[in-house]
């Protein structure tokens, strides 16, 4: 597996990465076929001053990535948040756990002393990810989540270096 920054020339890939994962996972904020993601716009987001992405390959094909987005504001510069995807033949394989490893080495070359997320509450495997790597439970989001007629919670982690 390969871990590396992802360049537009890995648009394309990523656009069809994140419509498997949120295909597959309903734990994803965005359902499948929500997200209108062109290979334009995952051009432009990966140009973005504040935006990185980190991705995971196999041999073939892209297979995780992880976004993070960090503040633009003076008083949060110091922070950023994440958002993470694997496709869903590769759970469980660690690689979350490499990407999560990637955006910590990422985080300390760029002056981040903090990354935070949210998690859906029921997600059991996300939050052992998290918390393996060091991210801890800081609140809970109640009922901030509607997914077919149920309520559910979100928890917000933080990580602080």
């Amino acid at each position: 597996m390969i871990i590396k920054e992802l360049s537009v020339d890995d648009a394309k890939q990523l656009v069809q990465l994140m419509e498997d994962v949120e295909a597959s996972s309903p734990y994803m904020l965005m359902e499948a076929g929500e997200r209108t993601l062109t290979v334009e716009g995952a051009e432009a987001i990966i140009n973005r001053d504040n935006i990185t992405v980190i991705g995971a390959e196999d041999e073939e094909r892209l297979i995780g990535y992880t976004l993070v987005i960090k503040e633009t504001v003076r008083k949060k510069k110091h922070c950023a948040s994440i958002v993470v995807g694997v496709h869903k033949d590769y759970r469980g394989m660690g690689v979350g756990v490499q990407l999560l490893q990637a955006v910590l080495a990422w985080a300390n070359h760029q002056a981040i002393m903090r990354i935070e997320l949210t998690v859906v509450s029921e997600n059991e495997a996300a939050l052992a990810l998290y918390k393996k790597i060091g991210f801890e439970v800081e609140g809970v989001k109640r009922r901030s989540l509607l997914m077919d007629g149920e309520y559910y919670d979100e928890y917000y982690m933080g990580k602080l270096f």
